[in-house]
């Protein structure tokens, strides 16, 4: 019987963590254009990648990119072949990663806890707002955090049982991941495991897994083929763009105005594990007990890292604090059973959907303050769709179906939040997102495609906005336009330029033609 039991509790879990999944990363997979920056410039240099047939090197609008490494590359033009170079195909490898990450995750603690941790923490992970939003990003992160997970426990598992085939997992998972985004996949690993193994005193074992001859030679054949052939093609460029530009640099000073005080990370991470943020308050409260249990220790050692590095870094960018996430998760669903009360659960994230549903409200209050023309014309966009879209009545009767579900009698504590995690997620990604994108990134697809079917030569002023690439399936130059050219920019920059005729214009971007030099014949008929 009892056995009977655990088979129908599984079969629950097992069904509730497929539709859990579906909703956060694969629910409108491909019905919102890409987002710009990083979604444009990933997908524009795979499609580059797949016209020009140069599966080595990266290209964006014509030039190297070494910013990432290449596997989320191939794994991308796989998906474009297969499916067609549209926003499913360009973002449905990062769905696939993030899925297997949700998986892993709930074997892992599984084997280390039970049935109901594991279960607990998959959702609060699944459910995470950053999660649903960088789980199913045509970019590399997702599939980063996937090989993160893989390596991490396995290093774990290995210190727990001894046995050699975890070390050889982790090193291949460190692999895929540095094929991935680079030495943050070897940074994270090894900088945790020794402090975990320092504090154990068990230095010797982290020395010995470290320098295992089969794990190195497995990472070696992962990663250095790529690296190898990718230096012999660009020599000193790559590593100077990708070692010293992107890695070293990115640490010592900001990136592209990617800066941030040492607190930065606190407002995002409260944000960005919604909705399960209340679930701090127990986790941390019993911080004393959990450093004693090695797992636990070892949970707090991850996030701890990643927490503090990525706050000491020159470069700040919200999805950094995400690979501390894992553990993070499997700490807060070990304190959920603490918690009696799921309405204290509930109330943030239904907060956080009335700020929101409150936006055309205070839009309206900043807006007068605002002098920059694009950002004022995003601005009214954004208080048009809110106000004809019905999103202040279905943001607001969202927080009240979260906050109503909190005392259904008949639910559990663990159930009560995992529906109302369902609604936010839903609201999240068949509201929010798409309204985003209608405002900021369905004028540049329009646009591109206009500039395609028209098949015009453009020229992008003032604006960087790689998915615009994308869609005209055509380069454009990076400057200043000429006479007789055809402009990509926004309303900001319109007024520097000569009697521009506008082709299209929407929410702040603008096509437009500027006047052909005149003749000479003309310029004498003139006078």
């Amino acid at each position: 019987m009892a056995g009977q039991a655990e088979k129908q509790k599984l079969q629950w879990h097992y069904a509730v963590l497929a539709f859990l999944i579906f909703i956060s990363f694969f629910a409108g997979l491909g019905s919102v254009p890409l987002f710009d920056v990083d979604e444009g410039a990933f997908s524009e240099a795979t499609r580059e990648m797949l016209e020009s047939g140069n599966y080595l090197t990266t290209y964006l609008n014509g030039k190297p990119r070494f910013d990432k490494p290449i596997l989320i590359y191939w794994l991308q033009a796989l998906s474009v072949k297969l499916f067609g170079l549209n926003e499913f195909g360009l973002r449905l490898p990062s769905a696939l990663a993030s899925a297997i990450w949700a998986v892993v995750l709930y074997l892992f603690v599984r084997k280390m806890f039970d049935l109901r941790t594991a279960f607990i923490s998959t959702a609060l992970m699944t459910l995470s707002l950053q999660v649903t939003i960088i789980g199913k990003a045509a970019i590399a992160d997702a599939l980063l955090n996937c090989t993160l997970a893989i390596s991490m426990f396995a290093v774990f598992l290995y210190y727990k049982k001894r046995r050699h085939a975890y070390i050889l997992l982790a090193f291949a998972a460190i692999g895929l991941g540095t094929l991935t985004k680079g030495p943050v996949a070897i940074l994270i690993p090894f900088a945790v495991s020794f402090i975990f193994f320092l504090f154990k005193r068990d230095v010797h074992t982290w020395i010995k897994a470290v320098f295992n001859p089969a794990g190195i030679a497995i990472f070696a054949l992962i990663v250095l083929p790529w690296y190898t052939l990718e230096y012999l093609d660009q020599g000193m460029a790559f590593i100077e763009g990708f070692f010293f530009k992107h890695n070293i640099g990115r640490f010592s000073s900001p990136m592209e105005k990617h800066g941030g005080s040492l607190w930065y990370y606190i407002p995002v991470l409260l944000l960005g594990i919604s909705p399960s943020t209340a679930l701090l308050v127990p986790a941390f409260r019993r911080i004393r007990p959990l450093i004693a249990d090695p797992l636990s220790g070892y949970l707090l050692t991850w996030f701890g890292f990643v927490f503090i590095f990525f706050s000491l870094s020159g470069t700040k960018l919200p999805h950094y604090i995400i690979y501390g996430y894992t553990p993070l998760f499997i700490l807060m669903a070990r304190a959920l059973p603490f918690l009696r009360h799921s309405f204290l659960i509930n109330l943030w994230p239904a907060t956080v959907l009335l700020l929101l549903a409150a936006a055309p409200v205070l839009i309206r209050h900043i807006r007068t303050g605002i002098n920059d023309p694009y950002i004022a014309a995003l601005l009214e966009s954004g208080i048009t769709l809110m106000e004809t879209s019905g999103h202040t009545l279905i943001l607001s009767v969202a927080a009240a179906a979260i906050i109503g579900i909190s005392f259904v009698p008949r639910l559990s504590v663990p159930k009560r939040f995992i529906a109302g995690g369902v609604i936010f997620c839903l609201t999240i990604n068949l509201h929010i997102m798409p309204l985003a994108a209608m405002i900021m990134q369905e004028p540049v697809k329009e646009a591109a495609l206009i500039a395609k079917k028209k098949e015009y030569k453009i020229v992008m002023w003032k604006i960087n906005n790689p998915s615009f690439l994308v869609y005209s399936e055509t380069l454009a130059e990076r400057r200043k336009p000429e006479p007789g050219e055809i402009v990509l920019t926004n309303v900001t920059h319109l007024e520097k330029l000569r009697d521009p005729v506008i082709l299209y214009e929407k929410n702040g971007i603008v096509l437009a033609k500027l006047p052909a030099p005149a003749t000479q014949g003309e310029m004498q008929t003139g006078q």
